[in-house]
């Protein structure tokens, strides 16, 4: 007898239907094949749903079992396909109804004893069939809350195969699950650091601030203990909230990679990766035999960390251009392309020269100039010239670090007048779709809402004939002047704007080159 029921594959962030075919022959040798590229955890399906299936006092007859995963030319993965090819081998057994069957979609891994583990990538198949308009999708019961966000149809979190089985023949009490905790606005720190903690560093405090309110790409250059790197773990606790879909999109990032805790539902707190120097091309930007999310990804409407950035390698450093520019990663393979989203705000710190002390005004630098030479040029220009911010954190004094009780505002209150700033922003891009934020603006759009009066003007091409600024850096410095006014609230950019703006580029002013 032949039975057919449907599952889902996972290509990126995104699902693909899959049609479960089981044909059961009295003839023939008793044999159990696979075919449809199944990879080896599909394979070894066999004894988990064999199993299963004898945990519920069920005893298959014995015939030429064959299953087949259409469309054949993809390559299935990952045990998520247990589920729908035991209800596919009931089906064909004359165990279940094959009209109830073909009616779901099934999703899940099996145990030995008929119980169903979760699966990652829960939420891109449960937006893939709201997309198409389907009202029945079985997951398991720790993917429940994950799978009702997707939209309007009906999801049912399954415990056990038994469960499943009875809702197949119409007795069992499995009913829909609801999304019963509403959205909430994420963002902020789930650690708990706030920026009141970093002593001193006021100017740094004030060029993160900038960096958030815009979402721009920042560098900062200092001395070791300088607090580069405690400045960067707070950078999250001061951005705007997370909206709705920004949330839905990093929750499924999450999900394919098999992050989300069990029964989380979204992920609220804006993420924050730090990888290590040592990472490879392919960690940090994705990839793999079966393509994967790499760090940029997962950095995906949060911050991506680079602590040492001089020490990571020239091929590892220069794959970022691509991401920061597009605002995406396109990994290739022979048989498959798939794209994930990467919109990260890149915060990277270094130090001046190898030794550490170049710009630490109480210890003299060891470094010969060849050496600082050789040290700055570990980082390309074309990649300087995609970071917005190169600051300039120089060592803490006596006087901020003994200073008793809190230094200076803390994170909520940084944080109010961001969210206004983006505020501002998100009503002068109306219209412009994908765009967010300052950072995110195109070269026409700059002309066209970013016009510098005639003294920010010859300020802005001084500083070009002076530092060389190259025409990317030039249309940096303008969104960052642009963020710089959304901050004070005013309505077009002026010279003051640009004089902070500028001030900004320390990487590419003559004493350090």
């Amino acid at each position: 007898m032949l039975a057919r029921t449907r599952s889902l594959g996972l290509a990126g962030i995104d699902a693909f239907q899959v049609d479960v075919e089981v044909r059961m022959s009295p003839r023939g040798l008793p044999t159990f094949s696979m075919v449809g590229l199944p990879d080896s955890a599909v394979k070894e399906s066999r004894q988990r749903v064999q199993s299963a299936i004898a945990s519920l006092g069920i005893v298959l007859p014995t015939r030429k079992t064959t299953v087949n995963l259409a469309p054949a030319g993809r390559r299935k993965e990952g045990p998520g396909f247990d589920l729908p090819i035991a209800v596919c081998i009931l089906s064909a057994a004359g165990l279940l109804p094959p009209e109830t069957v073909g009616e779901y979609f099934f999703t899940g891994e099996l145990a030995l004893d008929g119980s169903i583990r979760p699966v990652r990538g829960v939420l891109p198949m449960a937006d893939h069939t709201a997309a198409i308009g389907h009202s029945g999708l079985v997951v398991p019961s720790a993917n429940g809350r994950e799978a009702v966000l997707a939209g309007d149809q009906k999801v049912y979190p399954a415990g056990h195969l038994s469960e499943v089985v009875d809702l197949l023949q119409g007795c069992g009490n499995l009913r829909p699950g609801t999304e019963a905790d509403g959205f909430t606005h994420g963002g902020g720190s789930a650690s708990g650091l706030d920026l009141s903690d970093v002593r001193g560093q006021e100017q740094a405090k004030r060029a993160l601030e900038v960096a958030a309110a815009g979402g721009h790409n920042i560098l900062m250059i200092g001395p070791p203990g300088s607090g580069k790197t405690m400045l960067a773990r707070r950078l999250p606790s001061i951005l705007p909230p997370m909206v709705r879909e920004e949330a839905i999109e990093t929750t499924k990032l999450h999900s394919v990679c098999g992050f989300l805790s069990e029964g989380q539902a979204l992920v609220l707190e804006r993420p924050f990766r730090a990888p290590h120097h040592t990472i490879s091309d392919a960690g940090l930007i994705g990839g793999g035999t079966a393509p994967r999310p790499g760090e940029v990804s997962l950095a995906d409407n949060g911050v991506l960390f680079l602590d040492e950035l001089p020490e990571f390698r020239r091929n590892v450093l220069e794959v970022l251009r691509q991401p920061l520019e597009d605002g995406f990663v396109t990994i290739a393979r022979a048989s498959m392309s798939v794209t994930y989203p990467a919109r990260f705000m890149l915060v990277a710190a270094m130090n001046p020269c190898p030794c550490g002390y170049l710009t630490d005004p109480r210890r003299s630098c060891c470094c010969t100039a060849p050496d600082i030479q050789g040290y700055m040029h570990r980082i390309s220009g074309p990649l300087l010239d995609r970071i917005d911010i190169h600051l300039e954190v120089a060592p803490v004094s006596w006087s901020d670090l003994s200073r008793a009780g809190p230094s200076g505002e803390t994170s909520p209150e940084v944080r109010s007048r961001v969210v206004r700033a983006r505020e501002r922003q998100v009503a002068r891009f109306e219209g412009f779709e994908g765009v967010y934020s300052n950072a995110g603006m195109t070269g026409p759009m700059l002309r066209e809402l970013c016009p510098l009066d005639e003294p920010s003007g010859a300020l802005l091409r001084t500083a070009m004939d002076r530092f060389g600024f190259s025409a990317r850096a030039f249309d940096r410095v303008v969104k960052v002047s642009r963020t710089i006014a959304d901050l004070d609230g005013a309505v077009s950019v002026g010279v003051r704007h640009v004089s902070e703006a500028i001030q900004y580029r320390a990487l590419d002013r003559d004493y350090w080159t």
